[in-house]
């Protein structure tokens, strides 16, 4: 069955000048992301430093998305904040029209009182009130907080819940959401690792990264996959997993928007706490995109 968001999604990282974001350079890249064949992009999501972006900036970056996205690609945008009335206000300051879901994780900072029954009440609060489908975000690296797949399978019936991004990579989570949730549900890997055997075991697709950085490997893993041609797109997917610890486990954001840069993206700096690389890292991720053909010199 076709899902309506079903593809490949960018994780877009957030280009800085000095103190300020740089909307022009993310229109940059949307711009040259767009002749790719990738399904969209995700806004304000953990690699573009979400948490660290002002209400007024974050606003700034998705207008500037949905200027430069093409008609065809989806926009996903991601709202969380500490608390459920913020999270709710902040959805309802978005564009009524050209956002196809919202992305959001869990509450964190009092994650010992995040039981079961209040994350549970805070979706369903959130989604009550959102006029945008809201995607549920797992992962647990970043937020300390591991949402049960049987949480998520309640969530699930909710009309205005679309669907999940597991950012974990564990397949036994993938295994007991999707077996037991609807066809209409929306089940996003969220790790380069695992997009191959995600979509074997029935996601829909993926929300990745590395996707800044190699969107044509991203995409053609899932091209390939839904044209029944497994083995070159399993072999694509180890082709990728390298690349995907380098940038996203190895050295982050910070190494992410180093490939970027050396792919001819804006990358640039992190803001603060988050440092650059090393240059030892540097000549890493540049050795890594040459052996996959990404950059020839």
């Amino acid at each position: 069955m076709n899902k309506p968001l079903e593809g490949i999604y960018v994780a877009l990282t957030t280009p800085f000048a000095g103190d300020g974001i740089s909307t022009a350079q993310l229109k940059e890249n949307v711009g040259r992301l767009n002749a790719t064949s990738v399904a969209g992009y995700l806004v304000l999501g953990s690699t573009g430093e979400s948490v660290s972006l002002t209400d007024a900036e974050s606003l700034e970056l998705v207008e500037a998305v949905l200027e430069a996205a093409a008609p065809d690609k989806k926009i996903l945008v991601g709202t969380a904040r500490e608390w459920t009335k913020g999270t709710i206000d902040f959805g309802a300051r978005l564009p009524a029209r050209g956002i196809a879901a919202v992305l959001v994780r869990p509450p964190s900072y009092f994650k010992s009182k995040m039981t079961r029954e209040a994350l549970r009440a805070h979706y369903l609060a959130v989604a009550d009130a959102s006029r945008h489908p809201v995607l549920v975000y797992n992962m647990p690296q970043n937020t300390g907080i591991s949402l049960e797949p049987r949480l998520v399978i309640d969530l699930a019936s909710h009309p205005n819940i679309a669907g999940l991004k597991e950012s974990s990579g564990s397949l036994s989570f993938l295994a007991e959401v999707i077996r037991e949730v609807s066809d209409r549900f929306h089940y996003f890997v969220g790790s380069g690792h695992v997009v191959y055997p995600g979509l074997e075991m029935g996601a829909c697709g993926a929300i990745l990264a590395v996707a800044n950085a190699a969107p044509e490997m991203c995409g053609e893993i899932y091209r390939l996959f839904r044209a029944g041609k497994k083995d070159e797109a399993r072999r694509l997917q180890l082709d990728l997993v390298p690349l995907n610890k380098a940038l996203m486990e190895t050295y982050g954001i910070a190494g992410l928007k180093h490939a970027q840069d050396l792919r001819g993206y804006a990358g640039g700096p992190t803001r603060l706490p988050l440092l650059p690389v090393d240059e030892a890292a540097k000549r890493e991720i540049a050795a890594l995109l040459r052996k996959q053909g990404l950059m020839t010199s």
